[in-house]
């Protein structure tokens, strides 16, 4: 991959650790709430390093499955879920994550958690990525300073900008796109590939906007 490939790459893992990770970083605050302070530091430290070193793990299961026949098109359409609940939800998502009395507890919420909710955010490097598995540790270090930063910076920044999160779902419909384009075993000519990523992204931005009015309609 040439220099300008690989920035374009990073760009888009940028934008969706932007667009995705910000409740991540919550989890850490939410579950180290219930202890003294001095603890919650140490919960931070220990719970981060075992969310991280979880997504590499993560990362690398979802590589080695992209092998498996029609998973890619599965991942690609589980992206535009994705994307259009980004969009619809304009970025705001609903965290319910109990607090805990004992260090070890504290920090076992925060890894699991982040392993459930980090699912749509490493599917989404890994698409991103195509793959590639020295871009996917790349794109898993670049996440590593946003969980790191906490979710007070992530949403400061997504408010301000509320474009991020348009454009991370528009990466993400793109990528989603890419994976379909190519899956081996749905054998879609290489001609198609171009207009099959700009056609899933059109489809996210069209289907975020109406999860946004059906959303808005029922408040």
């Amino acid at each position: 991959m040439d220099i300008m490939g690989s920035a374009w790459v990073f760009a888009q893992i940028i934008l969706l650790d932007l667009a995705l990770g910000g409740d991540n970083s919550i989890i850490i605050g939410m579950a180290a709430r219930g202890l003294p302070e001095k603890q919650q530091k140490k919960v931070i430290l220990f719970g981060t390093a075992g969310a991280i070193l979880a997504r590499f793990l993560l990362a690398a299961v979802l590589v080695w499955l992209l092998a498996v026949p029609y998973l890619k098109t599965i991942g690609g359409v589980i992206l535009l879920w994705i994307g259009m609940k980004l969009i619809g939800h304009q970025g705001k998502e609903e965290i319910q994550v109990e607090s805990q009395s004992t260090f070890w507890g504290a920090v076992q919420t925060v890894v699991i958690a982040d392993v459930i909710m980090s699912l749509d955010n490493v599917l989404a490097v890994v698409a991103a990525t195509e793959g590639d598995l020295f871009l996917v540790i790349v794109g898993m270090l670049i996440s590593v300073p946003i969980i790191i930063v906490g979710s007070t910076v992530v949403v400061k920044v997504m408010n301000r900008f509320p474009w991020i999160i348009y454009a991370g779902s528009l990466v993400i419909g793109w990528a989603a796109g890419g994976m379909i384009a190519t899956d081996a075993f749905l054998g879609v000519p290489e001609s198609w590939g171009l207009a099959l990523k700009v056609g899933m992204t059109v489809l996210v931005a069209a289907g975020g906007w109406v999860w946004q009015r059906m959303a808005a309609g029922k408040k």
